[in-house]
């Protein structure tokens, strides 16, 4: 689907909110998503400056605050935050929406310093914040809170935040943003600061190759979190792990050449997502 909540057109491989959704949930799901997708916008859209980013994510976290305890929303981007108020007054964890925001100030100083994450628990542990949070805030609207279904929704969601990743090497390398790990890049005797179009064709794609198995093997062990969710949302779930799945079928079926090329989905892979997620739903009744 497509988001321009803040004037910037937005891609993605999964639905959100979608018809699969209990529609008591969608409200506070939109909102969620909203809230998540302005603050990235300002922590990698356009040509600010990081020290002009940061200052608007510190406003964003002000709001949250006000919203959280029952005051007014007073920043630039207060229409994304206070449709949370409701559900913030409802027992929506405000940490999880916190932890979002400093994922995405990490973002910012990273890019500018040209930092590099040094190994793949470094890089997971960016994503218990960028990206984990956002399963939990929709277990938590689930009412699911076992921990086998948590540490599921955590694998599906940093698997998601990695194929994100993978599928946009192509745009992200040039923009400063770095997220293959060095020691990903030392089991191919290359240097920290090699990028993916420095490499020959065949160690590029080896890289790649090497980072799709990694996000594969994470979303697989995300399956229990289908039988955890029950009804209608279990479906849409199967649908997003399906989707990120489909998006490394992708890479793999164009040769690992995501140095060039950005992967998107069409409706083509609609149809094998539907397919692959029925399958997968059957597949999760009978474990």
């Amino acid at each position: 689907m497509r988001s321009n909540q803040t004037g910037v057109d937005h891609y993605e491989n999964f639905p959100v909110a979608s018809w699969l959704c209990p529609a008591p949930l969608r409200a506070p799901i939109r909102a969620i998503y909203h809230f998540a997708r302005a603050a990235d916008d300002l922590a990698d859209e356009g040509d600010a400056p990081a020290e002009e980013r940061l200052n608007q994510l510190a406003h964003l976290r002000d709001d949250l605050d006000r919203v959280a305890a029952g005051e007014p929303a007073v920043s630039a981007y207060a229409s994304v935050v206070e449709p949370l108020g409701p559900f913030l007054a409802g027992g929506l964890p405000k940490h999880l929406l916190n932890d979002l925001l400093t994922a995405f100030m990490q973002d910012v100083a990273y890019t500018a310093k040209r930092n590099r994450y040094q190994n793949w628990p470094e890089l997971l542990q960016y994503c218990q914040h960028s990206a984990n949070p956002i399963g939990r805030l929709l277990l938590h609207l689930y009412g699911v809170n076992t921990p086998q279904a948590l540490i599921a929704s955590d694998a599906v969601c940093s698997a998601l935040q990695l194929i994100n990743f993978w599928q946009d090497l192509s745009q992200d390398i040039p923009r400063g943003r770095f997220y293959i790990p060095v020691d990903v890049l030392a089991e191919f005797d290359l240097p920290p600061q090699t990028r993916l179009t420095q490499m020959p064709p065949a160690v590029s794609k080896a890289v790649v190759a090497t980072l799709v198995s990694h996000a594969r093997t994470l979303m697989t062990a995300g399956y229990p979190v289908v039988r955890a969710v029950k009804g209608r949302g279990s479906w849409e779930l199967a649908v997003v792990i399906e989707g990120g799945l489909q998006v490394l079928r992708k890479i793999e079926r164009r040769g690992f050449d995501a140095a060039h090329h950005r992967i998107k989905l069409n409706a083509l892979d609609g149809v094998e997502v539907a397919c692959r997620a029925i399958y997968l739903k059957c597949l999760t009744l009978f474990k």
